[in-house]
């Protein structure tokens, strides 16, 4: 096995909020003790609702937010709570695709000076070469060589985000973490971008962290799968374990919300998930899906599961992942 390019160990990522003046100090546990790898090479697919915690865990990843717990492995930097990262280092190792292709880009920027910026500031000054990297990763990503002194105005949201694609991957990075990358791009442009970002995959040796609230868009795109609810991660495990198999109640309901109904048709109606997501301000006492959850019992009030293996690297954390299917 290959050594993990990205480790994650008990991380979590909680914020105070609130004053003592109106109701008293909370504590929001955005990110609660979440254990991952990625090898090198690899997609890992991390999917939730919104609100589960899924863009935290990315900032973390790549340094913006210090956990609050636990540690996070890159390449070798460790990253904790009382360590902050070195910036141009993490730079190098991981960068990031953002969900919205126009705000990402600074509008007065030109796609030239937004792709050499990064290179100028990691010590890259011959002007020619600058020119040839920013000239060969505008081809890679399906823009032309004449589109370079244009604004991001100019250009379709389909464009734009390639640009922001280009300008994830001028510093030749070992870790892409994509953010719900085509949620924001119409359905007909959708396609194009995931099998623009697994063509450069395999051309550049990259691994991925694919996150997104839709498991149809994961399934095409991941060697694994993560499931992630309420700032924990409930089942993990090869992505065709997930969806053949899957052994969580929520998972199951994720599933059951692809609008395929005849490809999903071994997931019945009865697996959708009740209600809405609870506040990570208050999580539901034991396992944060009970309230939520068709399966409910007294265990699942009383105590949270322990992530447990159901087959050989397939977890779920469910009192009943040996019933569920």
């Amino acid at each position: 096995m290959a050594e993990s390019l990205l480790s994650l160990d008990d991380l979590a990522v909680h914020f105070k909020v609130g004053n003592s003046f109106a109701g008293g100090v909370k504590t929001l546990k955005a990110v609660d003790g979440v254990t991952l790898d990625v090898k090198p090479g690899e997609c890992l697919g991390l999917v939730g609702e919104s609100g589960c915690g899924k863009s935290t865990l990315a900032l973390a990843i790549m340094g913006l937010l210090l956990p609050t717990r636990g540690t996070i492995g890159i390449d070798g930097q460790q990253i904790s709570g009382t360590t902050p990262p070195d910036r141009m280092k993490m730079a190098r190792t991981v960068q990031m695709v953002f969900q919205d292709p126009y705000a990402s880009l600074n509008p007065r920027q030109t796609v030239r000076r937004t792709l050499a910026d990064p290179l100028r500031l990691h010590g890259i000054t011959d002007k020619a070469e600058v020119e040839a990297r920013v000239i060969d990763m505008m081809a890679k990503v399906g823009l032309r060589a004449e589109q370079a002194d244009r604004y991001p105005h100019e250009f379709s949201g389909g464009q734009r985000q390639r640009i922001g694609i280009a300008r994830a991957l001028i510093l030749k990075p070992k870790l892409v973490l994509c953010d719900e990358p085509v949620s924001a791009l119409d359905v007909s442009i959708r396609a194009q971008i995931i099998n623009l970002l697994l063509e450069l995959k395999d051309e550049m040796g990259l691994a991925y962290i694919m996150i997104s609230h839709d498991l149809g868009v994961v399934e095409h795109v991941s060697d694994r799968v993560a499931v992630m609810y309420l700032g924990r991660i409930v089942e993990q495990g090869g992505w065709q374990e997930i969806f053949e198999n899957p052994r969580h109640p929520y998972t199951r309901a994720l599933i059951a919300a692809i609008p395929d109904p005849f490809h999903r048709a071994a997931i019945s109606a009865d697996a959708k998930a009740r209600g809405e997501i609870a506040s990570a301000l208050n999580p539901p006492p034991g396992c944060h899906f009970n309230p939520r959850c068709p399966l409910k019992a007294d265990v699942c009030v009383a105590e949270y599961p322990s992530f447990d293996e159901v087959s050989p690297g397939h977890r779920a954390a469910c009192h009943f992942r040996d019933r569920v299917g």
